[in-house]
């Protein structure tokens, strides 16, 4: 057991990112005393009222949650009554204000999945996924009041062989950032770390994804399309697998149709550094998934 388990903190998170967290926390005796999350939000084509993942583990946990709507002065008394020693935060999803952050004497730490100052913001994983970025790591700061800015606390690199769909990646850097943060807790608290301002100089910026980026030419993914166009598309395939989904769009009967690509793969020949996107799977827009060669002979070939 981590000997960082008798410190009592509350948990910041509302996304797969912060169970996974969670999870590997748990593994090492790090148990939340309170969890912060979102409210239940509409979802599914019913829009019921759902309550996000955070609050479903934390539920089955039986650990005492709050989503509250705006994080104003009712909010703070009642997470003052907790008497935390620090507050974590992974993949929240809301702006922390200073009056919270400072609340706790060990103040508030963040797991964010890049090596910052690079890739601040609200896309770290995807973005370095389309930046081709495989050096890359996981970063433990102390956490202030402007976007990814605060001082480094503890960092850790690491190095991707090839892309993963996007699910895999964010699982990877969760547990790496979970487990950097267990063996950095104990000696954070006992004021062993000293801080490390971040280079603000050479910060890099990411945005919120939105459904317009996944779309791919459809001259990228034919079988003789350049290497290099190939692999950006490879990897827009990978960042976006879960959602938006990389689509493209061909012309059928005079209809322009959407067709997602929903598995796929690179080969590359090292003997000529030559390579090859392999499409396996797709949507066709108002169809069910199905093998690409199967797309092909009956929406290609007949088109």
């Amino acid at each position: 057991m981590n000997s960082g388990s008798k410190i009592k903190f509350a948990f910041f998170g509302s996304s797969r990112l912060s169970v996974i967290v969670l999870d590997e926390l748990e593994k090492t005796g790090l148990i939340p005393a309170c969890i912060v999350t979102t409210p239940d939000k509409p979802k599914g084509r019913k829009l019921e009222i759902t309550p996000n993942v955070v609050k479903e583990w934390a539920t089955n946990k039986k650990i005492r949650i709050y989503d509250p709507a705006k994080l104003d002065e009712t909010f703070i008394e009642m997470l003052e009554k907790e008497s935390c020693d620090l507050f974590i935060v992974a993949s929240y999803g809301k702006i922390i204000p200073k009056s919270i952050i400072d609340l706790p004497r060990h103040k508030t730490l963040n797991i964010h999945p890049s090596l910052l100052p690079e890739y601040r913001g609200p896309s770290p994983l995807p973005s370095a996924m389309l930046d081709n970025a495989k050096r890359t790591g996981v970063t433990i700061m102390r956490l202030d009041e402007e976007m990814d800015h605060g001082p480094i606390v503890a960092q850790e690199e690491t190095i991707v062989a090839e892309w993963p769909v996007y699910e895999d990646f964010e699982e990877m850097m969760a547990r790496k950032g979970a487990q950097l943060l267990a063996r950095t807790l104990p000696d954070w608290v006992a004021g062993k770390i000293k801080e490390i301002e971040q280079d603000h100089s050479q910060a890099t910026y990411t945005k919120k994804i939105t459904k317009e980026d996944g779309l791919i030419d459809s001259a990228d993914i034919a079988s003789n399309a350049p290497q290099e166009k190939a692999y950006t598309a490879f990897r827009k395939i990978q960042a976006f697998h879960e959602w938006p989904q990389a689509y493209f769009f061909i012309e059928r009967d005079g209809k322009k149709i959407r067709v997602k690509v929903t598995q796929a793969s690179f080969k590359k020949d090292p003997a000529n550094k030559n390579g090859k996107l392999i499409i396996e799977k797709v949507i066709p827009e108002g169809k069910k998934e199905m093998p690409y060669e199967d797309f092909v002979r009956g929406y290609l070939k007949t088109a």
